[in-house]
């Protein structure tokens, strides 16, 4: 059975059914992206179990920058192509990591930080930022928390007056 924060679910998809309306109505009427962005990530924060970190960095001339978060003090900017977050730039596609410590070149912002997913918000003009979330706990994401993180990236991009990317559109 997965223990959700709040949300009353039995299973993964219901949680992030309930999760993604939630956000829906969170974020219905604004359309400023950092104070989507420092929202979203407090209510993932708060409603989902197992993390130790949940935020966004957004690309600023080039390279991800730090973005509303919620847990400890993060690295502040990371290149494109460096660490799970810029591969998943790199990529343009979801990143999902069982195990940190065997990702080539992983950046350890949180040293307590096992596993880690990573969805890229894919705008009208390319990529603009991801989503990354940290747990202290091995292979704590599977294909369910991927659709269902890829589901909140095309919600907050649509608050955001951004078009999803086709891909992510058809996650919501």
């Amino acid at each position: 059975m997965f223990e959700a924060r709040g949300i009353d679910a039995t299973d993964k998809a219901g949680f992030y059914r309930e999760l993604a309306g939630q956000l829906e109505a969170l974020l219905a009427g604004e359309r400023d992206a950092i104070a989507n962005a420092a929202n979203t990530a407090a209510l993932l924060f708060q409603m989902m179990p197992d993390l130790n970190w949940a935020g966004f960095y957004l690309m600023r001339e080039g390279e991800l920058v730090l973005g509303p978060f919620q847990g400890k003090p993060a690295c502040v900017r990371i290149p494109v192509g460096k660490g799970v977050c810029g591969a998943a730039v790199a990529r343009g596609a979801s990143v999902l990591v069982e195990d940190v410590h065997a990702f080539p070149g992983h950046i350890a912002c949180d040293s307590a930080s096992r596993s880690e997913l990573v969805v890229p918000l894919i705008g009208r003009d390319g990529i603009i930022g991801v989503i990354d979330l940290d747990s202290p706990t091995p292979a704590r994401f599977d294909a369910a928390d991927q659709a269902g993180i890829e589901r909140i990236a095309a919600i907050w991009l649509a608050a955001c007056g951004e078009t999803p990317e086709p891909a992510l559109a058809k996650a919501s």
